[in-house]
This record gives structure tokens, C-alpha cells and sequence, in this order.
């Protein structure tokens, strides 16, 4: 029940905060979005509680990360430093998330695919050449920042290949809507502002950190 009531509570705040975008309500957002983090962490917490395993900092570091990560980028209109500030929090919740996928596939004994790397390495190439020009100041922290995601998302297309293969999907999934939505936030404040960005970027992200967060917690049940 206490698990069930954490997810609800996750998707009520995630759905609010999304139609606080719609209505342009600042309020709405502002009381919704700090909550969305804290209560998937609940949920993963609740999931795995009665499990001693050391992977379960990892996730939960990643989940404080993107928790800081989201406040800061709330005051992004305010001041540049906020953008700089909420994209280093992202950038340590994503560092958090390489190591879990990392110690994973170490522990599933999952070989380096080269062809995984090559397919992260051709579509960062190709953002990064699109982006390069309108830039500017943020071209190295957006040129770091996007390496890190990359190799998040590279480790995550290796939980394909472990022995729980649905935890391994949700995972995948959720890496690949995390690229989505920062590559779309990406393209609307360096590129070209569109109307339905802010909306497609917290969806994607939403969904992204609950798949994760879901994979990760059958994984670690499964692997007790």
C-alpha cells in the first residue's frame, strides 16, 4: 500500500506540474515540481527497503541530484546562474546513474559493445554540431554535459543484455526518454523556443526517471 500511494503521489504531481505549464500558473509549478522527485524517491525507497544491497545509494543519489536540479532550474528566468547551477546538479544525478549502470553490468558480467558506443558517439556528434553555433558562453559546459549523458545512455543499452531482461528495458527506456528530454530542452533555449517544449520536456522526463527508478528496483529485488 505505502508503495502504491508513493507512485500515485509521484504522477499527481508530475501531471499537475505539466498542466501548471499548460495554464502558465507559476504557482501550480512551483508548489508541484519540488514534489515530483521527493515522492518517486518514496517509491523507490518503499520498493527496496528490505533489501541490503549497495546499489541503492546510487539511485538515490541520482534521485537528490535531479531533485536539486529541478529547484534550481525553477529560478532559471531570474538569473543565467540558475540554468548553470541546475544543469552541474543533472550533471552529478547522471555521474550516479553511470555508476549503478556501471556496477550492474560489471556484476552481469555484460561485455563492452562497440556498436552501442558508436550510436551514442554519431547522435552527440550530431546535436552538438547542430547546437554549436548558437551556444556561445554554455558551449562547454552544454559540450561536457552532453558527453556525460551520452555515456549514461551508452551504459544504459548494455542493461539490454543482462539476465533480468524486463528490468534491463525499463531502464533502457527511461535513459532514452532522459537524452529525449534534455535534447529537446537543449534545442528550445539554444535554438528555436516552441510552445510545446516545456511540456515535452517534463513529460519525457518524468517518465524517464520513473522507468529507471522502476528497472532499478526490480533489478535489485531480483538480484536478492
Amino acid at each position: 500500500m505505502k508503495k502504491r500511494f508513493w507512485i500515485i503521489c509521484f504522477f499527481i504531481a508530475l501531471v499537475t506540474d505539466i498542466a501548471g505549464m499548460q495554464t502558465d500558473s507559476e504557482i501550480i509549478q512551483y508548489l508541484s515540481k519540488p514534489l515530483i522527485i521527493p515522492f518517486l524517491a518514496g517509491y523507490f525507497f518503499t520498493g527496496v527497503s528490505n533489501i541490503s544491497n549497495n546499489l541503492k545509494k546510487w539511485i538515490l543519489l541520482a534521485l537528490f541530484f535531479s531533485w536539486g536540479g529541478d529547484v534550481l532550474l525553477m529560478f532559471q528566468g531570474q538569473k543565467d546562474i540558475f540554468f548553470l547551477l541546475g544543469l552541474s546538479s543533472f550533471l552529478l544525478a547522471h555521474i550516479f546513474y553511470i555508476i549503478f549502470f556501471y556496477k550492474v553490468r560489471l556484476a552481469e558480467k555484460v561485455k563492452s559493445n562497440i556498436w552501442l558506443l558508436l550510436i551514442v558517439i554519431v547522435y552527440y556528434a550530431a546535436l552538438i554540431t547542430w547546437l554549436s553555433p548558437y551556444l556561445h558562453d554554455m558551449k562547454w559546459p552544454v559540450y561536457i554535459y552532453g558527453v556525460v549523458i551520452s555515456i549514461m545512455f551508452m551504459l544504459a543499452m548494455h542493461m539490454l543484455f543482462i539476465s533480468n531482461k524486463i528490468a534491463g528495458k525499463w531502464m533502457m527506456t527511461g535513459a532514452l526518454l532522459f537524452v529525449i528530454s534534455d535534447s529537446v530542452l537543449a534545442v528550445n533555449k539554444f535554438y528555436q523556443a516552441f510552445e510545446t517544449a516545456g511540456i515535452i520536456i517534463m513529460l519525457t522526463y518524468g517518465l524517464a526517471q520513473f522507468l529507471i527508478v522502476e528497472g532499478a528496483i526490480r533489478y535489485i529485488r531480483s538480484s536478492n
